[in-house]
């Protein structure tokens, strides 16, 4: 019978389990020890984690939102100064919640004191009809929701606070319809006609060169640096390459118009409404 054993892995192997080494009694007493806590650790992680993931949102949000409260406050005291900073948050939600219902990822709201706040769309409207729908979204929430808030909430209470907050909610959504970019009446305007860009550079350049001031400077500088953009305005819609980004259906220029021109009339109103209240109060 032949032997087909292998004499020699045998010798040198007897019985394999005698490979296997044992941890050292150290390393599994660390182990025990150790071990219920890295559980504990691993279940906080897992039922913190919804909260700790917004947190960079919150840092940034929050951080700057309490910089520009204090910004403010040197100037108008700390309770119109919260009132107003959430105003623009108001806004910027609502631009961010256009964006989100088109597909679009926004970043999140970041206030700069005595300059406003921003969104940053981290990918680009596919078309006129959506850059204006998220670039009215909001100017109409946060002056149709947030200021209409703060008026309802002066006639109830009879607040001066509540309606001067208002009146500023008017006045700062109204001016950001402004029909040229980088305001958002500049990405509303170019689903109507390029020609409401060019009607407010000529309207708005005169006005903010008489009578000189550190915010005009500001304004101006930014009406006139938009020149280039209207200009492309006029130009991309001639190339046949841009031409289907501003191509849209009846509907669509009669819903941005009526949307635009609508809310311009209200704001504006209600701001004078609001003008004339704010006189007779105590």
């Amino acid at each position: 019978m032949p032997d087909n054993i292998n004499w020699e892995t045998l010798t040198r192997n007897p019985d394999p389990r005698e490979e296997r080494k044992e941890p050292p009694k150290e390393q599994n007493w660390l182990q025990k020890l150790f071990a219920p806590v890295l559980a504990a650790g691993a279940a906080v992680i897992k039922f913190a984690w919804p909260v700790l993931k917004f947190l960079p949102l919150v840092l940034k949000t929050g951080g700057s939102m309490i910089l520009s409260i204090g910004a403010y406050a040197l100037l108008y005291g700390w309770k119109f100064a919260a009132g107003f900073v959430l105003l623009m948050l108001v806004h910027e939600l609502g631009h961010a919640a256009a964006a989100r219902a088109f597909g679009i990822p926004v970043s999140a709201p970041v206030f700069i004191p005595f300059m406003g706040a921003a969104v940053i769309l981290q990918s680009l409207p596919p078309n006129a009809w959506v850059a204006a729908v998220v670039g009215l979204a909001g100017p109409f929430i946060g002056g149709v929701g947030g200021g209409l808030f703060c008026y309802m909430v002066g006639n109830a209470t009879g607040s001066p606070l509540a309606y001067a907050l208002a009146s500023a909610a008017f006045l700062l959504n109204l001016f950001n319809l402004v029909p040229v970019q980088p305001f958002d009446g500049g990405r509303v305007v170019p689903a109507i006609s390029p020609w409401l860009s060019l009607l407010g550079i000529v309207l708005m350049v005169p006005w903010l060169a008489m009578n000189l001031s550190g915010i005009r400077i500001y304004l101006l500088i930014l009406v006139l640096m938009s020149i280039p953009r209207v200009w492309r305005q006029f130009k991309n819609r001639n190339d046949p390459q841009n031409r289907q980004y501003f191509e849209l259906e009846a509907w669509q220029q009669a819903v941005i118009g009526l949307g635009y021109f609508g809310t311009i009339f209200f704001l504006a109103v209600a701001m004078s409404v609001t003008q004339r209240i704010l006189p007779s109060l105590p």
